[in-house]
């Protein structure tokens, strides 16, 4: 049986409940296998594909995460368009614990990652310029406000290269340049992506305030997987419910992202 998915969740292991009539797959890709078995079943009447982006026992730590095995995986299954959860620290005040962000920038603070699907057979020169699907986000941003969330609407994630949290000095610089929160898996995830056509819309939940934005210790692994693992199961629908709103044909720029380019392969 042909087993196909229109839409992807790349988010934690808490996220496995979403799905009904699941069933695991393993996905063979150019870049190795990803994360984890990627499980599809349905949300409401929308066939979905879930990969633990960490992997389901968490041994991929941010900058070891096979990025380019996911995105391929996901889009071999049929998907075109990609949810991403994610915790993330707050850059902003106002902006505490529990808030939804739907950025809508990105700014890449990584250094090492695999980045592109790209990197022979001829240059590949793909639009960057705003990251996120906008019908994604605005999709987002609806389903974060009906379910009563602190919603921001727009901002920049700036994505750090990890494992290690930012230093005071380094979350004020960020600050200062207005950035809005920070994360360590929003890229290459984006850019992959966006080279294979995909849309693809964060959904980051605050959970702490970073380092530099007010007074304290500083974030630790702990608190953070703590506060995701008390806000999960509304995460989760949140997830379901911006899946179900998702449009079923894309109008959106994100699929026209390589007209016009010669691509020195095939893609799934």
């Amino acid at each position: 049986m042909v087993i196909r998915a229109d839409i992807g969740v790349i988010g934690g292991s808490g996220f496995y409940s979403l799905l009904d009539e699941a069933e695991e797959v393993e996905v063979a890709t150019p870049y190795g296998p990803p994360s984890d078995v990627v499980t599809v079943g349905r949300i409401g009447s929308r066939p979905v594909a879930f990969i633990p982006r960490h992997g389901r026992d968490h041994r991929f730590p941010p900058h070891r995460i096979p990025y380019r095995a996911n995105l391929w995986a996901l889009r071999s299954l049929g998907v075109r368009q990609v949810l991403a959860p994610s915790a993330v620290g707050s850059l902003k005040p106002e902006l505490g614990p529990g808030a939804i962000v739907v950025p809508d920038q990105l700014v890449d603070r990584t250094s090492g990652r695999a980045q592109t699907y790209y990197d022979a057979g001829g240059a590949v020169h793909v639009s960057f310029a705003d990251p996120y699907c906008p019908s994604g986000r605005e999709v987002a941003v609806a389903a974060a406000r009906a379910g009563e969330w602190q919603t921001a609407d727009g901002g920049t994630l700036v994505v750090i290269e990890g494992p290690r949290f930012s230093t005071r000095a380094e979350s004020q610089w960020f600050q200062r340049n207005g950035w809005t929160i920070v994360g360590m898996t929003g890229f290459p995830e984006a850019a992959l992506a966006r080279e294979l056509a995909l849309c693809y819309t964060s959904l980051s939940l605050v959970t702490d305030h970073d380092a530099g934005v007010e007074a304290g210790e500083g974030v630790t692994h702990e608190e953070v997987l703590a506060f995701f693992a008390r806000n999960v199961a509304r995460m989760r629908t949140l997830v379901s419910d911006t899946v179900q709103a998702l449009p079923e044909e894309r109008t959106c720029s994100c699929g026209s992202a390589l007209d016009g380019i010669k691509l020195p392969f095939e893609l799934p």
